[in-house]
């Protein structure tokens, strides 16, 4: 006669919870310019500026993003400093930001961390007197803020002009973001330090509002003031308010941010947009989504529990446990082997939930009951 040896038991991988429990991601706000220095020939005769406003109105260094192709533009200066004379123009060119070689989703140009090297080009323009093209060659090492870009001008008019080498600086902050999780919004402080620089802070408060429609992977910033280490305010416009979930890298939100002034010291508004990252492994409920924009707990989740009743055709699992918590029935024909199969895998709308199964012909299984 067949004989069928049933095992049954149920137990829980993951931890427990608790309801609007504070928590820690770590955040990561570039500028989205590039901050240049001015740069001279060997003989000091002549120096080179770069500018987003109107060198008469000021230099402030900056190569600020176009949002389109070449991918930034300055304003620019040079002037002979024996006859104090200048000659002003405006250029377009790309920054090297198809490189990603840690595979974050964001250009290793803005990531202090990572090398850079090669070279872009584009074109300039000083009507009526002169136009032509440029050539920029970059270079930064891992680990600095600092770099070099030798730009090299190549006139319609006078052909080759003087290289200038100027040293570039990428703006980053790095820090820790605190916040609050709620049903339909987030709140927290955050608290940044400028790589290279750790004189050079900003903090505030931070709040987003949930997408109504997609709540887990989509979040809008709302407006907020922020100081830097001087008490100096930056006030988030949010015209740039909406952020995301990488659904790739899975812990990672990311947005722009833009600043009605990103810095301070200047005749007029610059440096305003700025990309920041969220990375939060917080997953307190082992769902795959972060605690940063998942809903809170409502409490500490239940081991289930399993009542195995054999049937003339089939197996019945009464199974208790947390209502909308994925749960995975596993069988094995041995507890000395490690390759348990999920048979069924489902999200429980009652407590209990009877789920059957075929009844098994003979042998011995032994079944589990897993929260993934």
């Amino acid at each position: 006669m067949k004989r069928i040896l049933i095992f049954g038991m149920g137990f829980v991988l993951c931890g427990s919870f608790n309801s609007q429990a504070a928590q820690t991601a770590q955040a990561r706000l570039y500028c989205l310019s590039v901050r240049f220095h001015q740069a001279s020939t060997s003989d000091g005769q002549t120096t080179f500026d770069l500018s987003s406003i109107d060198p008469a109105a000021g230099l402030n260094g900056e190569l600020a993003p176009s949002f389109d192709v070449p991918s930034h533009y300055s304003f620019f200066r040079e002037y002979d400093t024996i006859f104090d004379e200048f000659f002003d123009g405006f250029f377009e060119f790309d920054v090297p930001m198809s490189a990603d070689i840690n595979n974050n989703g964001f250009p290793d140009f803005f990531e202090v961390s990572q090398s850079v090297s090669g070279t872009t080009t584009g074109d300039y323009d000083a009507s009526p007197l002169d136009s032509g093209t440029v050539k920029a060659v970059w270079n930064r090492a891992a680990g600095s803020k600092d770099g070099t870009c030798t730009l090299q001008m190549r006139s319609a008019m006078f052909g080759q002009l003087p290289d200038f080498v100027h040293a570039f600086e990428i703006i980053e902050f790095i820090g820790p973001l605190n916040y609050t999780p709620d049903t339909n919004k987030v709140s927290g402080t955050i608290s940044l330090t400028q790589t290279g620089d750790s004189t050079s802070q900003l903090a505030g408060p931070i709040d987003f509002t949930k997408s109504t429609t997609n709540r887990f992977n989509k979040l809008f910033l709302r407006h907020a003031v922020w100081t830097n280490a001087s008490s100096e305010t930056f006030k988030i416009s949010n015209d740039f308010g909406f952020f995301e979930r990488d659904l790739n890298l899975k812990t990672n939100y990311f947005g722009l941010v833009d600043f009605e002034d990103g810095a301070t010291g200047t005749s007029a508004p610059d440096n305003l947009t700025w990309q920041l990252t969220i990375d939060d492994t917080n997953d307190s409920d082992n769902d795959g989504i972060p605690d940063f924009s998942d809903d809170p707990g409502s409490g500490t989740i239940r081991q289930p529990t399993v009542l195995l009743s054999l049937g003339s055709t089939n197996l019945s699992f009464s199974i208790s446990s947390t209502i909308g918590r994925t749960v995975e029935i596993q069988e094995i024909t041995s507890l000395g082997q490690t390759n348990w199969a999920t048979v069924n895998s489902f999200a429980p709308s009652n407590d209990p939930q009877v789920v059957s199964l075929p009844r098994p012909g003979a042998g011995t299984k032994f079944w589990r009951v897993r929260v993934p």
